[in-house]
């Protein structure tokens, strides 16, 4: 194959890949898709003990919020951190149990890819606590009287 043929090979060849010649379930209808997007969730909630306190910490930000008043464009920020946050945590989960499911034995680079994922939550709740203070810090203090 000329550059050319292999560069075009690279960039179209994934999407020539038939999921359903190799996954276990694929969903024909779309609710179908949301069924095990649920499903997912609900796996996180019931067997994930972070995702429990991210639930409750993400309950108590968005009571805050409605309690101190803010705009639409405070919301939408802190909509962002909130989901950017459980985003990591699912995609954390679903790296780990690919890892699991891939070898029992420990591999140095599966404790890379788990730690490397665990990492992008640690980042991604840093980001959001950093968030959570400079849009909801300012109007907090003043709702105390502090400033």
């Amino acid at each position: 194959m000329s550059k050319r043929e292999d560069m075009i090979e690279a960039l179209m060849g994934t999407s020539r890949i038939n999921p359903d010649q190799f996954s276990y379930r694929t969903s024909p209808h779309r609710f179908g898709s949301l069924g095990y997007a649920l499903a997912g969730w609900i796996y996180m909630l019931r067997r994930q003990k972070n995702t429990r306190i991210q639930a409750v910490a993400s309950m108590g930000v968005v009571i805050l919020s409605l309690w101190l008043g803010i705009g639409l464009t405070e919301w939408a920020v802190i909509i962002l951190a909130i989901t950017m946050t459980w985003m990591a945590e699912f995609i954390n989960a679903a790296v780990e149990a690919a890892i699991n499911l891939s070898t029992d034995d420990f591999h140095p680079m599966a404790k890379v890819g788990k730690d490397v994922a665990s990492a992008a939550v640690l980042l991604g709740v840093c980001a959001s606590v950093l968030v959570g203070l400079l849009v909801l810090g300012p109007p907090l203090l003043t709702r105390l009287g502090l400033i």
